[in-house]
C-alpha cells in the first residue's frame, strides 16, 4: 500500500491524507537506529573475546553506513520497496552467516548474540509492514534459517528466540493488513457520504426550481387545454419521474399511499411539491450575496419575505453570519414560506420572527393555517416529497442545526430553525478551505448557498429534530398569533408584537429564553 500522505490541488481544493500504517514505519525508523546503536554497544563490549575482531569491525561499519544511508527509505511504503528489503534482509543474513568466521565455537554454543543482534528485526518488520503477515512469515523463516546455520543446529534459546521472531512478525504483517482494510471501508464510506450530500444538494436545487416549474406546467396546461394539456400531461409525468429519481436512496421508510395519512389532504401535504390544483408559488425572493465569503446580515436575506400576508419581526443589530450559512438558513425560511403557501392558504398570515441569541441565531416561521396532521410530516418524506426533508430539514442537518414543527390542529404550525453560532463559526472556517462554487448563487437561485463543506467530517453533523410537537391544553398559542407569543386575543391584530417586545411566555408555553445580547437592540417588524 502506498503512502497517502500527498498533497493535491483539484479546483483550488487542498486534500492532506495520511495513510494509518505511517505511524508503523516512522516506529520502524526510530527501531532501526536504536538497534543499530545496541549492536554497537555489543560489539565493543566483546572486542577483546572476538577471534577475528577486525571482520567485526568492517561489518559493523558497513551496517552502520548503510543504516544511516537508507533513513529515509523506510519512512515510507513509496519509498520502502520490494528490491530495498531483499537487500535490507541480506545485510542482516550476513551478518549472522558471518558470526561464526570472526566469533569462537564456544562462544556461539554459549548462545552469543550474532553481530547484527536484534537489528535483523528491523528487516523482518519491514516484510511485515510492506507486505502483511505473508511476507512478514517469509522474511521470518529465512532468519530462523540463517540462525540454524550459524549455530549448527536446533538449540533451545535459539528455537525460544526464532520463535519470537516469527511469531512478531506475523502479528505486525496481520494488524496491517486490517488497518488497511479499515481504511479503505472508511475512504469507501466517506465517498458513498459525499455522493450522497451531493445528491441531496441537488434534490434541493431541482425541488427549489425544475419541480416547481413543471408543477406549474401541469396546472396551466391543465387549465388552458388542448394541445397545452398534452403538454401539461408531459410535465407532470417528468415531475414525478424526477421526484422519484432525486429520491431514490434518500428514503428509506417504507412509502405509505396518499390519502392514508390524518386529516385533509390539502393540509396534509408538507413535502413542498405543489399538487396539481394548487394555485401558483411564486419563487422566493432572492437576497443579497457575498462573493467573498465574509459575514452576511441575515436580516437582508430575509426582509424581502416581508408582505402583505407576511410579518417579519427583526432585531436592531445587525445578525451576522458567514454568507453560505446565511443563504441556507434563508433558503430554507423560503422553502418554509412555500410551504405556507401551497398549504394554508391564499388567506394565511405568515410571521417571521428572527433572534439573535448568545450562543445561536433562531429563526421562527408561524401561520395561522389549519395545521399539520399527526404523522404527516413522516407519510410525506416516505412518499417522496423533498419539501421538509432536504430543503429544511436536510440544509439545517448540513448546518449543524435542528428544525422542529410545532402544530396542532386549528392553530397553525410554526417551524423553528436554529443555528449554532460555534457551527456557524466551522463552517466559515471550512469554507475558507474548500472552493465551492455555489456559494457564489444567491438564495433564490438554486440550492440557496454554498453547498455543505464538511462531507469528509468524521464526526458528522449533530442531531436534526424533525417531529411534529402537537399542541395541548395551556400550551398552544393562538391562532394567527406571531411566533413566541404568549396566550392573547384569538385573530391578529394590525401589527402584533413579540414574545419579546411583549413580555410573555415563550414558545409552547415555555419560559422566556435569557436576555438577548447587548446591543442587539429592539425587535423591529416589517
Amino acid at each position: 500500500m502506498t503512502e497517502r500522505s500527498r498533497r493535491e490541488r483539484a479546483g483550488g481544493e487542498r486534500v492532506v491524507r495520511m495513510s494509518v500504517e505511517q505511524p508503523l514505519w516512522q516506529a520502524l525508523t526510530a527501531y532501526r537506529v536504536l538497534t543499530l546503536l545496541y549492536a554497537l554497544g555489543l560489539c565493543v563490549y566483546s572486542f577483546d573475546d572476538y577471534d577475528h575482531p577486525i571482520g567485526a569491525v568492517v561489518y559493523m561499519a558497513v551496517l552502520t553506513l548503510w543504516t544511516a544511508l537508507t533513513f529515509r527509505m523506510v519512512a515510507s511504503a513509496e519509498r520502502c520497496t520490494r528490491r530495498f528489503l531483499v537487500g535490507d534482509l541480506g545485510i542482516a543474513v550476513t551478518g549472522i552467516l558471518l558470526t561464526p568466521l570472526v566469533d569462537s565455537h564456544d562462544r556461539i554454543a554459549e548462545g552469543t548474540p550474532t553481530l547484527p543482534s536484534i537489528w535483523t528485526m528491523g528487516a523482518v518488520l519491514g516484510f511485515a509492514i510492506k507486505g502483511g503477515w505473508r511476507w512478514g512469515a517469509s522474511a521470518s523463516t529465512v532468519v530462523c534459517a540463517a540462525n540454524v546455520i550459524e549455530r549448527g543446529g536446533f538449540a533451545q534459546d535459539t528455537v525460544h528466540m526464532l520463535s519470537l521472531v516469527w511469531v512478531a512478525s506475523v502479528g505486525i504483517g496481520y494488524v496491517v493488513e486490517v488497518a488497511r482494510a479499515s481504511e479503505r471501508t472508511l475512504a469507501r464510506a466517506l465517498r458513498i457520504e459525499a455522493a450522497t450530500r451531493e445528491r441531496e444538494r441537488l434534490a434541493r436545487d431541482i425541488h427549489d426550481s425544475v419541480l416547481q416549474v413543471l408543477a406549474m406546467v401541469q396546472r396551466r396546461g391543465a387549465a388552458i387545454g388542448g394541445e397545452a394539456a398534452e403538454l401539461g400531461r408531459m410535465a407532470g409525468e417528468q415531475e414525478i419521474a424526477l421526484r422519484t429519481l432525486v429520491s431514490t436512496g434518500l428514503v428509506t421508510r417504507p412509502r405509505t399511499p396518499p390519502g392514508t395519512g390524518d386529516g385533509p389532504e390539502a393540509a396534509a401535504d408538507p413535502g413542498g411539491l405543489p399538487d396539481p390544483d394548487d394555485p401558483p408559488v411564486p419563487p422566493s425572493p432572492p437576497g443579497p450575496e457575498r462573493s467573498d465569503g465574509g459575514p452576511c446580515d441575515l436580516r437582508a436575506l430575509l426582509a424581502p419575505h416581508a408582505g402583505s400576508r407576511v410579518t417579519f419581526s427583526e432585531p436592531g443589530a445587525p445578525v451576522l453570519l458567514p454568507a453560505g450559512v446565511a443563504g441556507e438558513l434563508a433558503a430554507a425560511v423560503g422553502a418554509a414560506l412555500d410551504n405556507v403557501r401551497v398549504h394554508a392558504g391564499e388567506d394565511a398570515h405568515t410571521w417571521i420572527l428572527l433572534e439573535d441569541e448568545p450562543d445561536a441565531v433562531m429563526v421562527t416561521v408561524r401561520d395561522d393555517g389549519p395545521g399539520i396532521p399527526e404523522g404527516r410530516l413522516a407519510d410525506a418524506e416516505a412518499e417522496g416529497r423533498l419539501g421538509v426533508a432536504l430543503s429544511i430539514r436536510g440544509r439545517l442537518r448540513d448546518l449543524g442545526g435542528t428544525a422542529e414543527w410545532i402544530s396542532a390542529p386549528g392553530q397553525g404550525t410554526e417551524v423553528e430553525l436554529t443555528v449554532p453560532k460555534a457551527s456557524a463559526k466551522k463552517a466559515k472556517q471550512k469554507g475558507k478551505r474548500h472552493d465551492d462554487r455555489s456559494a457564489r448563487r444567491p438564495p433564490g437561485d438554486g440550492d440557496g448557498g454554498r453547498r455543505p463543506s464538511d462531507v469528509a467530517r468524521r464526526g458528522g453533523p449533530g442531531p436534526v429534530r424533525g417531529r411534529v410537537r402537537r399542541g395541548g391544553h395551556g400550551r398552544g398559542r393562538p391562532a394567527g398569533g406571531p411566533p413566541g407569543q404568549g396566550r392573547g386575543a384569538r385573530r391578529p391584530g394590525a401589527r402584533p408584537q413579540p414574545a419579546r417586545a411583549a413580555g410573555g411566555r415563550g414558545v409552547q408555553g415555555r419560559p422566556r429564553r435569557p436576555p438577548r445580547a447587548a446591543g442587539a437592540g429592539a425587535l423591529r417588524e416589517r
